[in-house]
């Protein structure tokens, strides 16, 4: 059975599970097995597998480069890049059946790594609407922004709230790419190349 880097996705697995076993199988002569979630019904996906409804992770995504990292880490990396994730964001499902990386930890991987950030709830101030920004001013009784827009608003609230203040009003924070991964990105330009596009 190919154990490859178990430890790094598939430690939750059950090497009993003959499912699970199928699976492994199919992806023998891989680097490694890709991710395999808890959530997914292995059996249908099995199936699926055999009728051609589902395909395997292509090859070329299970191999990692030198950094050790997968092509998805890439693509989580350009997705960030865009400006619009947030730990609020959901990860589509070309995740884990095209990339074979759970999204999740991907991300702690790659600011782990130093190629993305968590931003501060300071900095995070743009993800929320102006209703949620007035309803955090009215909240430590800041007086004047009653007709102010969101870019006021958030001027207001950055020139008048700690940032532990803010951080306590809402959950909501953002991610940025570094000039690192920046890098990483475009040292390995041929992943986001062969990456289906649309716009975030």
């Amino acid at each position: 059975m190919n154990t490859n880097n178990i430890e790094k996705q598939n430690s939750h697995l059950d090497l009993q599970d003959q499912a699970v076993q199928d699976i492994f199988a199919l992806y023998q002569d891989y680097p490694e097995v890709p991710y395999i979630s808890k959530k997914r019904d292995k059996e249908g996906w099995l199936n699926a597998v055999r009728i051609g409804s589902e395909q395997l992770v292509p090859k070329r995504n299970m191999i990692r480069f030198e950094e050790d990292i997968l092509p998805g880490h890439l693509i989580l990396l350009w997705r960030i890049q865009f400006g619009t994730f947030t730990n609020e964001s959901g990860y589509p499902k070309y995740f884990e059946y095209n990339y074979g990386i759970n999204g999740p930890q991907a991300l702690a991987e790659v600011i782990e790594k130093g190629y993305a950030v968590e931003l501060s709830a300071t900095d995070s101030l743009d993800y929320l609407n102006a209703a949620i920004l007035k309803a955090i001013l009215k909240h430590y009784e800041v007086a004047g922004y009653s007709k102010m827009k969101k870019p006021e608003l958030m001027e207001l609230a950055k020139q008048e709230l700690s940032e532990e203040q803010l951080a306590s009003q809402f959950p909501l924070r953002g991610y940025r790419i570094t000039p690192e991964g920046e890098a990483i990105l475009a040292k390995y330009p041929e992943v986001v190349d062969r990456h289906p596009k649309k716009k975030y």
